[in-house]
């Protein structure tokens, strides 16, 4: 039960994180004063820096369930650091999955919300730029 708890909470997090930076680019722009090209452009680069910040909150979360709390562990290529943690949280989160890092243990299931979590917010990302490329973008 904790282990669903923890995991729901994380998710909450980085859902909660995802909506407030595509809220923040919806009324941000509209008001920047550049041609409407230059916004979306804007839009893409917002929207990466919120999926940077997401993947760092799972790596995070990886690197302390997997040294502080021993909710198992990631092996294979993997030397323990932030960074790795994070390395591998970037090829959980896109579905890469290049498998020279492996979940063992409880951590598994977070990981596999992570891939869930991440097809969604990927998807919401683009179903918003192409909302926001519908506004914005004239037939020139």
């Amino acid at each position: 039960m904790v282990v669903f708890l923890v995991n729901a909470l994380i998710v909450s997090l980085v859902v909660l994180i995802h909506h407030e930076f595509l809220h923040g680019l919806t009324r941000l722009l509209p008001r920047l004063p550049m041609v409407h090209r230059a916004r979306i452009t804007v839009g893409v680069l917002g929207a990466l820096i919120a999926h940077a910040v997401e993947i760092w909150i799972f790596g995070f979360a990886f690197y302390l369930l997997t040294t502080e709390f021993g909710w198992g562990s990631l092996s294979g290529n993997f030397g323990g650091t932030i960074m790795d943690c994070v390395y591998f949280s970037f090829t959980v989160f896109s579905t890469l999955g290049f498998g020279d890092i492996f979940p063992e243990g409880p951590i598994r299931y977070l990981v596999g919300i992570e891939a869930l979590t991440g097809l969604v917010l990927i998807t919401w990302t683009a179903s918003f730029l192409f909302y926001e490329m519908q506004r914005n973008w004239s037939s020139e």
